[in-house]
């Protein structure tokens, strides 16, 4: 019997997959149905998703779901979008119980993204995977070097040329930490993503514009966040 995965509970209890457009990174605008899973192994201070997994500020019974492998493909199915972004939370922490997800997915002939913070290798999960949405964590986030950051795993994924490296930076002397990063693992630039930190509008717009002229000089590709410019920081759009 297939594995329940642990997925975010929305308030009254539906789980948190829903159709909307992926609002980030390499694929930007896609209509999408979102899978959010529960559980995360790093505590970034920024996280607008805290509630997948600070369990000293959100109660783990309210917040977590599980649901089986079937039950979760139904869901997805009865939305329109066929490109499903998996995200968390860390999904790959359920990587071995994603499979049969994943290979279920693909046999309708639905698209995969994952969103992985890159410290957990891919694995059983690679073969079913259309686009890997990579986001190392840098200094600023608050977490230990040696946990955020798994130059074996990332170079792993660079390996793969549909894995996308996307780093959230706060101020122009972050762009340090991501070319150690590239120059650690060899992931081009052309596959390297810059998205400023930021939870509102105002923060995005304060921090926009110097990214986008250093993306413009360094070879870099911008990403905003369609997301928090079109609905703000809320759960389910």
């Amino acid at each position: 019997m297939n594995e329940p995965l642990l997925l975010s509970r929305m308030p009254g209890g539906r789980p948190e997959i829903f159709a909307s457009i992926q609002g980030e990174g390499a694929s930007a605008g896609r209509p999408s149905t979102f899978v959010r899973l529960a559980v995360c192994n790093l505590q970034c201070s920024w996280c607008d998703t805290a509630y997948t997994w600070d369990w000293r500020r959100y109660d783990r019974g309210e917040q977590v779901l599980a649901l089986s492998p079937e039950a979760v493909a139904e869901a997805v199915f009865a939305l329109p979008p066929d490109n499903v972004v998996i995200t968390g939370g860390e999904p790959l922490i359920q990587r071995r119980k994603l499979v049969p997800l994943a290979a279920t997915l693909n046999e309708r002939g639905y698209r995969i993204e994952v969103e992985t913070n890159g410290t957990i290798a891919p694995v059983e999960l690679a073969p079913f995977v259309h686009q890997w949405n990579v986001s190392p964590k840098l200094a600023h986030s608050g977490n230990a070097g040696l946990a955020r950051i798994r130059p074996e795993v990332l170079r792993a994924f660079a390996a793969h040329d549909n894995a996308y490296f996307k780093f959230v930076l706060r101020e122009p002397a972050d762009i340090a930490e991501v070319d150690a990063v590239l120059a650690a693992t060899g992931h081009p630039r052309e596959r390297t993503l810059l998205m400023p930190e930021g939870r509102t509008a105002a923060e995005l717009a304060g921090r926009s514009v110097w990214l986008a002229e250093l993306c413009a000089r360094e070879g870099f590709r911008f990403s905003t966040r369609l997301h928090i410019l079109l609905w703000g920081d809320k759960r389910g759009v």
